[in-house]
Order: structure tokens, then sequence, then C-alpha cells
């Protein structure tokens, strides 16, 4: 089962499901009780299991072929509701599980029962067409050992505030599926936040419109399955209020348009990731009218670590080298998890990569766009991809600027969340490294650590926060607005927990801690969880940088909140 936030979150859910509760007789199990496959159960299953899951063969999370053979509808249903019941009941099955996938689920207490009831269904059909055995686990009794240094709970506070609502894009959970906020080039107050599902809406004050909506636009686009599709990112370009450019990223169902990155036609192609250039006609109206053109289509073979985050390098004047150039985070394709890890951590492959383009040029490949002549592998000779600034990433999740350096935060497989400071032509790792420890794809949990000889093949992270901690990085922004208690700190967060964390920030990047603070509502501690009603909390973390002002997304209640106050108690 997939959660509704991120496609590593899964992970766990299924392994739950195969657990037997120790030390009794075993129930009638699911697949004696469930009804044959219906076209509901299938479709749920699309939605909520396939970023995470097949029935034959592990992928991010274990097969879910055989589940229903192992415990009752009952159990099934109860503990897709409640999954961390299981692990503070102590089963040993849920527990190994748990320690070789790093991570719980949170529950699908929003599916009716009717609906996962037809997802049992689905799951038994295919397991009796199929024949397949549920996941045999070995018992692991050994203590679940921490790899990276612990969170550092601090004496800093934040208040939030109210701020806008995002109307639902969904009668479904999440609601929403809010992903990104940039304030508007002119400084006017304005902002604009994107919804997964397909829209940019135009903030001003309290009123929420749309500017865009994909879904009118895109013959093919498509947002579902999987956690990390739809509406990727969006920019501005810093010259907008002249040119009234903007660049989209976006997915669409492959239906035969030729790719600017293939392979092998052996392997499926699931999705296209689009890079796209919106002109608008007058740069003043409050909703998008005008025309598009495409840049660059990727294929990839499975629905999550897509092109997820685009940007422009705000610290950049008319006249710098980087100035207008945009940047863009794409994730391996789910390329590892899929068993084709030679599809990444490649000079061949843009699976992988941050890659900086000049979108007003032409030198490229297509003739849709421009390679930068300091580009750092435009010398290199052969068939590579000379848009590559840096590669070896998993899921760079979120770009950020800050004083001449690019921060990314990588969203781990197992073990590690990370952020990462770029540095030009670098390589961080992904798929042989997570973290600072050494990584066999062919089995994407276990850890080692590297030799001496190999410690400077790669670059390190900056942070990093351990799976004991949290499941899946959310990326922020180094804060240099009016609070003072938040200032040269990179404050980012955790997407399934809610809990949000900050990094020290001084010319040197000295302190390689991560530290917590905490919210307060009427003058008592509270969290993320509490505050959106939500166990799936699915936190963004935005910043306004003409303003100075910070915001905390929810997809699960579709709100934004605005950090009024920050200080610190000893």
């Amino acid at each position: 089962m997939t959660l509704v936030l991120r496609s590593v979150c899964c992970i766990a859910a299924a392994s739950f499901l195969l657990f037997n509760c120790a030390g009794r007789k075993q129930s009638t199990p699911a697949s004696s009780q469930l009804a044959s496959t219906d076209s509901q159960g299938k479709e749920l299953f699309t939605t909520h299991c396939v970023s995470c899951h097949a029935m034959e063969q592990e992928e991010i999370g274990p097969r879910l072929g055989g589940v229903t053979g192992v415990l009752s509808e009952k159990e099934l249903v109860a503990f897709i509701k409640n999954p961390n019941h299981a692990i503070e009941s102590g089963n040993a099955r849920a527990v190994s599980l748990s320690k070789r996938y790093k991570m719980i689920m949170p529950p699908f207490d929003f599916l009716k029962d009717e609906e996962i009831r037809s997802i049992l269904g689905y799951i038994a059909s295919e397991t009796k067409a199929r024949n397949i055995a549920p996941l045999e686990v070995k018992i692991d009794t050994a203590s679940n050992a921490r790899l990276a240094q612990p969170v550092i709970k601090t004496g800093l506070r934040i208040e939030l505030e109210n701020f806008v609502t995002i109307p639902p894009s969904s009668d479904k959970m999440p609601r929403t599926r809010i992903a990104n906020m940039r304030p508007h080039p002119s400084q006017d107050g304005t902002l604009y936040v994107s919804d997964q599902r397909g829209l940019i809406y135009r903030i001003n004050g309290k009123d929420v419109t749309t500017f865009v909506d994909l879904r009118n636009e895109i013959e093919d686009f498509v947002n579902e399955p999987g956690l990390g599709t739809g509406l990727g990112s969006f920019a501005f370009h810093p010259d907008y209020l002249s040119n009234g450019l903007i660049y989209i990223t976006h997915t669409e169902a492959p239906k035969g348009k030729r790719a600017d990155y293939v392979y092998n036609d052996s392997i499926k192609v699931a999705l296209q990731w689009v890079v796209s250039e919106w002109k608008i006609d007058d740069v003043k109206s409050q909703v998008f009218k005008g025309k598009r053109r495409e840049l660059l289509r990727i294929n990839v073979p499975n629905v999550v670590h897509g092109t997820q985050d685009i940007g422009f390098n705000p610290d950049a004047a008319k006249g710098d080298k980087d100035y207008g150039l945009l940047y863009i985070g794409t994730g391996d394709g789910g390329s590892t998890i899929s068993k084709y890890p030679q599809l990444c951590h490649s000079l061949h492959s843009l699976l992988g990569t941050i890659i900086r383009i000049d979108p007003l040029g032409n030198n490229s490949k297509n003739g849709h766009y421009g390679i930068p002549a300091d580009n750092p592998f435009v010398d290199e000779k052969g068939d590579i991809y000379k848009e590559i600034y840096a590669y070896g990433f998993r899921n760079p999740h979120r770009l950020a600027w800050h004083g001449g350096r690019l921060f990314s935060a990588e969203v781990g497989e197992s073990n590690f969340e990370e952020v990462n400071v770029i540095v030009k032509g670098g390589d961080y790792g992904w798929n042989v490294r997570e973290g600072n420890f050494g990584i066999s794809s062919k089995d994407l949990k276990n850890v080692y650590p590297v030799p001496a000889t190999e410690s400077g093949k790669f670059e390190k992270p900056f942070l990093q926060y351990d799976h004991i901690d949290g499941n899946a990085i959310s990326g922020g922004y180094v804060y240099e607005g009016p609070i003072a208690a938040l200032k040269h700190k990179y404050i980012f967060g955790d997407i399934v927990n809610g809990r949000i964390f900050y990094g020290t920030i001084d010319p040197q990047l000295t302190d390689n801690s991560v530290y917590e603070l905490t919210i307060v509502r009427d003058g008592k501690d509270t969290n993320l969880v509490e505050m959106s009603g939500s166990k799936r909390v699915d936190i963004r973390i935005e910043y306004n940088r003409y303003t100075g002002e910070l915001y905390i997304m929810t997809k699960s209640d579709g709100k934004i909140r605005r950090v009024s106050k920050a200080y610190t108690l000893n």
C-alpha cells in the first residue's frame, strides 16, 4: 500500500500486512473471505500501491502477492487503518520487517472499509491467478542500530498563524497535493502555489484563485499513480516581467511521443517527465493565457523519483554567468528499485541528475534550449549529456540557493535523509552510496562502512538524519528574514511525521548537526500531526525571499501557515 505522501514511506505497508500473530491460532485468511477482484479494486490498487509494490517482486517495498493468505480480512483492514499497533504490540514478524525497511507506514484511515476490501480482493485474485506464495520473513531479534547522529532537540520554538486554505482538488484524501510556492517577481505580495493534480493558484491576500489548470492544457497529463507524479514544479524566469516566461514540469502518460532521454525498448516506460516553457500574453493578468513549448522530455521506468524541482539562482545578477540558467533536478525515475540500476549514476543518463540549461538558447541536441559553455562536462568526449551539472541522486526533492551555494534535499531509500551542498561536476553516489555509507544496488536496505581508500570518491552530505528520526526529507530554505531567532538556519522538515528541523549555516559550514525546533500554539507545545488532524502530515517548507516570510504547507488539510514568531527557551 502506498502512502499518499511519498513513495518510500509506503514500503513497510505490505511488510506488516504479512505478519503472523505470534502465540495464537491463525485466523481464517482473507483470501477465503474476499470476493473476486473488480474494477474499483484494481483502480485503488493502482492509485495507492504500485508506486512502491509489485505482486511478485520487491521494489521500494516488498511484494504484495500472497498477503491475503496470511491474515483474515478483519485483521488486514484493522492493520491498514492502524499499522503502528503491530509494532507497539511487539509482534516479532512485524518488528523484523520494520527493521529491514526502517520505517512504519502511517495509517490509511482515510480509506473506507469497502475500499480497503476492494484492494484486498484484487490482491487475492491476482495471488490466486498467479499462484503466489506469501513472503517469508527472517525474524530479527537484534536491536535497530542507529547509523547517523541523533537529531538534537533544542529550546527553539516557533508560533504559526493560519494564512490560507487551498481549495480541495479531489473528494478523496489527500484533499490537496500542494507542493511548491513562488512569490510573484513583481514583489507585489501575491504568491503562487502548485497542486500536483495540475493546478497553480494565485494568492492575493486571503483570496485564492486558479492561475492555470494543466488538465485543460495538456492532453495526456496524468497525476497518478504515484506520489511524485503530476505537476512537479514551476519557476518564473528572472526576466518574467519583460518576457512573461514560466517553466513547469509535469508527467504525461507514454503515448508514443519521442523522448530526449530514452533507453532499451525491453524496459517499460511508466511515465514521461516533460519540462516546458509557458509564455503569458500579459504579465499583469491574473489568469494564464498564452502558449507553451516543450524543452525536454524524459522517459522513466517507474512512477517515482521524477523531475520534482526546478529553479533559477536568485542570487545571480544580470551579467553573472549563472543568470537566467535553469536548474532541473530529476531523480532516478525508480530505475534502481525496478532493477535497472544502469539507467542512473551515469553521464550517459539524465536520471539521477541536476542539469543546468539556458532555456533561451538552442545548442542542445534537440535545439530547444542551450547548454552553458561553463557546464562541467561540456568538453567530455562521447555520447554524454553535457547538460549535467551534478549527478548521483536518488531524488533531489528541493533546490535552494544561499550565499552562492546550492542546497539540495535528497530523499533517501532505507537509512538516511540528506541535505547536500551541490558542487559543479560533483558525484553524490546514488546508487552505490547512501549517506556516508556504501550500499549495494541489489539490496537497497543494508549499508556498510566505506573503505578508507574510497572515502573521497563521492561528495558527502552536509546534513543527514537516520530513519529512526524520520522517513522522508522535505527540503527547505536558509532563513534571512526579520525573525532573529531563525536567521542563518536552513529550515526543513520530514514529510511524513511533520517534524521541523534546521541546520546552522556559517561561512565554512562547520556544523553538520541536525536540530529540531518545537511548534507552540496557545502557550503549549504541539505538532503538525495535531494541527493538521492527520498522521500523514505531508509537510512542505516555503519561503518568500522578498519579504522574509516562512510558510509551512500541509497537504492533508490544504492549509498554509505562516511563521509569526520564534524564540528560544533556555
